[in-house]
């Protein structure tokens, strides 16, 4: 694994990798341990439909509140927000420290100086990165499967599949922008700070497109639109929202090779 980058960018972040992977886990079990006494609450759900819309509609992004599903339930409780806070979080940390992060250890110009292109560089940073996103999606994916079957949500397999193709894109798409502003400024605290900024921009888009008129259309340039739009977790894989979300991805990962292979580093 120590011959390639991405070996070893995948060997660096086992530590967290596993955090971030048994946190989720173990978040996923609280939920499906509060579902069968929270499903039968009509209190829980009078309190979110009295909400004001705009409110509503920023934590449910327009969709139907309807706890008494176990798809329902999961979408307000984690899928609308924990879940990709927890991907984001990850995959804005490693496309942050795959360049900028190297950069600022001062280990980028030995890496650079070893037979390897820039753009080779970029793209086995930007797989690693991808390949932690697939083991944080199949592990909160598995946990949704089993807790889920526990707690007798009755979740289709399948469109548990296509949330997490979907939540994994996100990812890809926040992580290969936070690849793109480290290997374009070579800091740290950019690579960080502008992906996490718009996302948040992102997320609100999105939640309040739904209920403001003038927004409805530009919301749906939104990545969270693209991730959850049209509710996977219920209505299975958007073929098309997936391939926006994928050319998005590869846009900023060539960005990304583009921008180090012109910049000194030295």
């Amino acid at each position: 694994m120590l011959r390639s980058v991405a070996g070893k960018a995948l060997w660096e972040r086992r530590q967290s990798l596993a955090a971030w992977t048994v946190g989720v886990v173990a978040l996923i079990a609280m939920y499906a341990g509060l579902y069968p006494s929270i499903s039968k609450s009509v209190a829980y759900t009078d309190l979110i439909n009295q909400m004001p819309s705009s409110l509503r509609d920023l934590f449910t992004a327009g969709m139907p509140s309807d706890l008494t599903s176990g798809a329902g339930y999961l979408y307000i409780e984690l899928m609308s927000f924990m879940a990709p806070l927890v991907v984001i979080a990850y995959a804005v940390g490693a496309g942050a420290t795959s360049i900028a992060g190297d950069e600022e250890r001062h280990t980028l110009d030995l890496l650079l100086a070893m037979p390897v292109s820039r753009r080779r560089v970029v793209l086995e940073h930007f797989a690693a990165l991808v390949g932690g996103l697939i083991v944080l999606a199949f592990g909160m994916g598995a946990a949704l499967v089993a807790f889920g079957a526990a707690a007798g949500m009755g979740l289709s397999t399948a469109n548990v599949a296509a949330a997490m193709a979907h939540l994994l894109m996100l990812g890809a798409v926040f992580g290969g922008l936070a690849l793109a502003v480290g290997s374009a400024t070579g800091r740290l605290s950019l690579a960080r700070a502008v992906p996490s900024v718009l996302a948040v921009c992102a997320y609100i888009l999105n939640g309040f497109g739904s209920s403001v008129s003038w927004l409805e259309q530009a919301r749906k340039v939104s990545p969270f639109y693209q991730y959850i739009g049209h509710d996977p977790l219920r209505n299975g894989l958007s073929v098309g929202a997936l391939l926006v979300s994928v050319a998005t991805a590869l846009m900023f990962l060539l960005a990304a090779m583009s921008l180090l292979g012109r910049r000194d580093t030295t």
